[in-house]
């Protein structure tokens, strides 16, 4: 028995996250769900996005389940996002990419994985205004690459290579301009792919790597970056298989680990029970590999597929002449598993 903080999140929130609990119950794991709250049904009831039972439950359990959430606009509200990555030191954002069959896309066989340092660079969040005469005129961001972070996330992305037996590291920087930033973690990532023979390791300046994705995806195969530059290239890379409605996430750290959708909480379709669970149930899968029920995630994965490329029980973004919704969809991918 796993026992694991569940977030079901806002808007469609709580429709995909039931779909995904059905499916890993269906793949015979047995969870201790501890549900807690964050986002907009939070500060609902607690008046805080980010309560301090909801931070308790992570901390003790090691382990989140996170549907989609809402941060409030004003208020002085920070990114419920944001703040758990910092809280918890979740330094690595790890979205695999991989095309399906049956999806309506421009590219086949892409298959490739960033993984984003997710603590520092310019989210760190440090930046002020410049007034003259309490005018406004002009705004400054300090990007934050420390040597230690660098380093961290730099090795995760090989020994995730190596675990996973893929065989190419694509480092990603600016450092052709952002000499001190970009140009101390190219330094330290040309170190460390020293330590790795058996992992081919190249670079790539940022802009290139967008042309190059856009061209080619398939010679890419593990993606490390900084975190704004990888915030915008897992997007891109989600792009190219059909979306973020197909794309699930990882926030890993030394001692919490956070799995979820990466799309946000759609509430123009909230309660309308046709979100697209994909991504949830796909961050269960990796989750559950995460916890060692390795079985249990490739059935899951397979099940997703299977469903997805039949194209019967998805639903419409997936195929506007299905009439299938997301409990529906849940239970075709459940029972491809059973």
């Amino acid at each position: 028995m796993h026992s694991i903080t569940l977030i079901p999140g806002d808007g469609i929130g709580p429709s995909i996250v039931d779909a995904a609990i059905k499916v890993i119950a269906a793949a015979g794991v047995e969870i201790a769900w501890d549900r807690q709250l964050a986002g907009m049904a939070a500060v609902e009831k607690h008046a805080n996005p980010l309560p301090d039972a909801t931070l308790e439950s992570i901390r003790n359990n090691r382990l989140c389940f996170k549907g989609p959430l809402t941060t409030p606009v004003g208020g002085g509200y920070r990114s419920v996002n944001v703040t758990l990555r910092q809280a918890f030191n979740l330094y690595a954002n790890v979205r695999p990419v991989i095309s399906f069959e049956g999806t309506d896309t421009m590219y086949d066989n892409v298959n490739l994985v960033t993984i984003r340092e997710n603590t520092e660079g310019l989210y760190a969040g440090i930046e002020h205004f410049i007034k003259v005469d309490a005018e406004k005129i002009a705004a400054e961001s300090i990007a934050v690459i420390t040597k230690v972070g660098s380093e961290r996330i730099i090795r995760y992305a090989f020994e995730y290579a190596r675990k996973a037996q893929r065989k190419k590291v694509t480092l990603v920087h600016k450092a052709n301009i952002l000499k001190c930033t970009s140009g101390l973690f190219l330094e330290i990532g040309r170190e460390i792919a020293k330590e790795y023979p058996d992992i081919e390791f190249d670079d790539k300046i940022v802009d290139a790597t967008c042309m190059h994705m856009v061209m080619k995806p398939q010679s890419f195969d593990v993606i490390v970056t900084t975190n704004l530059f990888g915030d915008i290239l897992s997007d891109l890379a989600a792009g190219l298989i059909g979306g973020l409605g197909l794309t699930a996430g990882a926030n890993i750290g030394t001692d919490a680990a956070l799995f979820e959708a990466v799309h946000g909480s759609a509430p123009d379709i909230a309660d309308k029970g046709i979100a697209n669970p994909t991504a949830m149930i796909l961050a269960g899968a990796m989750m559950m590999e995460h916890i060692g029920e390795l079985a249990a995630a490739r059935r899951i994965e397979q099940a997703v597929r299977e469903v997805i490329r039949e194209g019967k029980y998805v639903t419409p973004d997936l195929n506007p002449e299905s009439t299938c919704g997301t409990a529906q969809m849940a239970e075709a991918i459940c029972a491809k598993i059973g």
